[in-house]
Order: C-alpha cells, then structure tokens, then sequence
C-alpha cells in the first residue's frame, strides 16, 4: 500500500517517528506541497495525510487509486469533501487530540496580559531591578483575574475545558453556544449577555460562514470598556482592523491570538501595528506530546479504515 504525506513538517519537524504509519506500508513523507505539486505527488497513492495542504477536485481527479484520506488535523476544509465522496474515498479526522494544549495556550496568553511577565523580566535584566529605590516596581497596571467573568464564544470540548481552568482563578464564567453542551459549568446567556458582560472573551467557535467575522465594529461596541480579547480558535471570526481600531482606542484593553484571517500572516494585516496586542504563530497545538497524540490517533484512523470500519470519518 502506498501511504503519502503531504505536508509532514508541520506535525513532524524531526522530533517525531513516522513508524506507526511506515507500519502499513510504503510511505512517502514530503516536508511541503506547493498546490502545483498536490495532484501529482497523488498519483499511485492508496492513503494520503495531509494537516493544511489543499486537497480538490482537480487533484482527485488523477488518484486514481486513492482509498483514504486522513487529517492531520481537526478541521478539514482544505479537503473537497463533496469531490472525495462522488468517487467513494473515505475522509477522516483527528478531533480532540490538542484540547489541553489549546487550553494550556489560552491562558498563557491572558497571563501574559494580566502579569506582564515578558515586560517585567526585560526590565530586571536591562538592571531596572537592582537599581530600584523600592523592593518592587511595575510599570503597568497589573489584573487579578478573581471575581472577573470570562465568557466563552463555543461551548464545545475545549470551551468547556476552558471554563473549568476559569473558574479554578476564581472567575465566573458564561458562555454562549448554538448546541447544548452538557459539560459546560458555567452559566448560559445569550449572544448579547455574552459581549455585555464580558471582562475577558476567548473564542472557541468553528470557522464557518456565520461565524466569519462575528468579532466586529458593532459586536465590540456591545462589550464592557477596556475587556480583554482572547482567540484561539480560527481567525476569520474577528475582523481585524476592527479590533486593530478598537485597541487603539481603548475600547479593548488588549488582543491576544494564536491565529490570524490569513496565514502565514500578511505583512499587511493591520494586528501588526496595534497596541496591546499579542499573537503567536499558531502553535496551541504544537507541543511535541500533542502532535505525537495527533500521529498515534492518525493511524488508529487508518486501521480501522483498512479493517473496513472507519472512525472519526466527515464525509
């Protein structure tokens, strides 16, 4: 059986073995696919995994033989599931492999907005510190997240998790989701509730066509002055110069994401240049034990495909 990867780097930079997937057959691993190489590097292959790599209706056409494709991720947009399922080929996922890894990244990023640490152990290594008149010093106001309310945009897997590491600071926490979530601690409003009430709001929301560019200039309106944005799910739900325009003004105290409308991120988008805001490259799910998590599931996916009874399969 001819296994290929399209885009191994990501998930596997080096630090990771391929074996439990080398074990059911010949497998080719390429670091990168530019979309110009994707229907040729298909050719001939019974299982292809790809994480971002754009799979269409043009590629399949010319694989033939291909059986299976498998996400090396939750999400599964770059594949044309319509195209895949008109010639009978089986495409599964991975859900829930980073749930506590996006949930670690969350609050790093509003512990970094709330203790300032990266600024302050800047000053203490530049000798602010050894030359202060006083035991401490900080230069900007410091938050107590105890007695705020978080509120959650998604209620699902990971915005449960959320919730239960916010109510272990002490907050309270409400959250707004389409489907009933069993799971969820804190306490349902609604969409307006949510942005009205507010202190911090992290998102936790698929990206789909009515959740693109939910964040923006009237939603931010609706929130309390000075609330803190956190994004860890998709960036096409915030519009990004509106929140660019609302952290210069002061309506948000600050932004911090782990992705962006476009990525890699444009030299343009306008988060660049904003104030108070903080973004990482998309790495909630990258630490190793997760993408080795990623890798294992991966396989299980393919096993039970080839013992003729699919899991995790979206279309």
């Amino acid at each position: 059986m001819q296994i290929v990867i399209l885009d191994g780097h990501a998930v596997n930079p080096g630090d990771l073995s391929w074996d439990c997937l080398r074990a059911f057959g010949t497998l080719s691993v390429y670091d990168r696919t530019p979309a110009e190489f994707t229907a040729q590097r298909l050719i001939g292959a019974d299982v292809v995994f790809t994480n971002k790599t754009a799979i269409d209706e043009a590629a399949l056409e010319r694989a033939r033989n291909l059986r299976m494709i498998g996400l090396l991720s939750t999400g599964y947009d770059v594949v044309d599931l319509a195209a895949a399922t008109r010639r009978g080929i089986v495409v599964c996922n991975v859900p829930s492999y980073s749930t506590d890894a996006v949930v670690q990244h969350t609050f790093a990023l509003l512990l970094e907005i709330c203790s300032l640490v990266t600024l302050h152990d800047r000053e203490v290594h530049r000798g602010r510190w050894t030359h202060s008149p006083d035991f401490c010093f900080w230069d900007a106001p410091l938050i107590e997240l105890s007695g705020k309310t978080f509120g959650i945009l998604g209620c699902g897997e990971i915005g449960c998790r959320v919730a239960g590491a916010a109510a272990a600071f002490g907050m309270r926490v409400i959250g707004y989701s389409r489907g009933e979530h069993p799971a969820f601690i804190g306490e349902r409003v609604s969409l307006d509730g949510l942005f009205a009430e507010s202190d911090v709001l992290s998102l936790h929301c698929p990206a789909t066509p009515e959740t693109r560019g939910i964040i923006n200039a009237a939603t931010i309106a609706r929130m309390k002055d000075g609330a803190i944005l956190l994004n860890t799910a998709r960036g096409t739900l915030c519009v990004a110069q509106d929140v660019a325009d609302a952290l210069e003004r002061g309506k948000l105290r600050a932004y911090a994401a782990d992705v962006a409308e476009r990525e890699p991120i444009s030299r343009n988008d306008p988060l660049l240049a904003a104030k108070n805001c903080i973004l990482t490259p998309h790495i909630a799910w990258a630490p190793r034990e997760t993408r080795q998590r990623l890798l294992r599931l991966a396989a299980e996916n393919l096993r039970a495909f080839l013992n003729g009874a699919p899991i995790n399969r979206v279309n």
